[in-house]
């Protein structure tokens, strides 16, 4: 049996590992590059299994020789939170927009079959109508979304003139084990599960009746797998969500306890929900974990 290479950027953050674990335990070859930059994460996840570089993916001579032989590239590194990209924008562009150039670049050098691309739901911004659908233009509001969906563009670029193959999903607010919790822009549901343990109350941003679609990282992970293997996806943009939303003051009231409202945030979307028939259709995914029964569980 041929063994599948695979090279995992990001591979030891919070999604990025869990796609790690995945591939190993279905016999693949594995290399890890990560820089451990993300400020949000209070643990990096280093699978021993995995072939690991602590590495820039900016830095193209460093990188470069990790890709020859590989077949699929999952590249999930980023400058990945909203907030810390308004404080330093020039980061956000060199990491999530340069970086995705390098990789794309050096995928394209070894052959690499296919590079799966995580993107964001922020792209839509606030100008488009609910549900988000692939076909909306985009409206990005901050640095971040700016920068990542240059990233889509980069990758729609190599597919159409360099023949490399790409698949861009979008993610709607990923949640699960492993969700970085460390700082006041930790995403909301590890953040909220945290401050309970403390004792503390929740802090909610706003109203609290922003709403968002949340989705299980396992799920997350599975899309990535059917993206790296499916027919007829390559240059496509598909959202990577369940179709509901919750609001956030409906999560704190799930979770239970003591809660408190702080100032809202500049740059961030008042709603998000995924319309997932294109990832039905191309991937054959379907969400499995409903987000509440997760929490009850918690």
């Amino acid at each position: 049996m041929v063994i599948k290479k695979a090279i995992v950027t990001g591979g030891a953050g919070f999604i990025g590992s869990h796609i790690v674990d995945h591939l190993l335990s279905l016999g693949w070859y594995v290399i890890v590059i990560d820089n451990e930059s993300a400020d949000s994460h209070d643990h990096f996840y280093w699978n021993s299994q995995s072939e690991n570089h602590t590495k820039d993916i900016c830095n193209y001579e460093s990188i470069r020789s990790l890709f020859d032989g590989v077949d699929v590239v999952f590249h999930l590194a980023a400058e990945s939170r909203i907030q810390p990209t308004l404080k330093n924008p020039i980061l956000a562009a060199q990491v999530n927009t340069v970086g995705t150039c390098t990789v794309l670049q050096c995928s394209k050098e070894a052959g690499v079959r296919r590079v799966v691309y995580s993107s964001t739901s922020a792209a839509y911004g606030l100008d488009n109508e609910i549900t988000n659908v692939e076909w909306m233009n985009n409206d990005c509001l901050n640095p971040y979304s700016v920068s990542k969906v240059s990233g889509e563009d980069f990758c729609k670029m190599y597919t159409k003139l360099f023949g490399l193959q790409t698949v861009v999903l979008r993610y709607f607010n990923v949640y699960g084990e492993r969700q970085p919790l460390r700082g006041q822009y930790a995403p909301v549901i590890g953040l909220f599960l945290k401050q309970k343990r403390e004792g503390k109350p929740m802090t909610i941003v706003g109203d609290g009746l922003q709403r968002r679609d949340f989705t299980y990282v396992k799920d997350v992970v599975n899309a990535n797998f059917l993206a790296s293997q499916s027919n007829h996806v390559s240059g496509e943009t598909i959202n990577i969500g369940t179709g509901t939303n919750y609001s956030i003051l409906e999560i704190a009231k799930e979770i239970g306890g003591d809660y408190t409202f702080i100032e809202p945030r500049l740059g961030e979307l008042r709603e998000s929900l995924a319309d997932n028939t294109k990832s039905k259709d191309l991937l054959l995914w379907r969400p499995k974990t409903n987000l509440k029964e997760w929490l009850r569980s918690q």
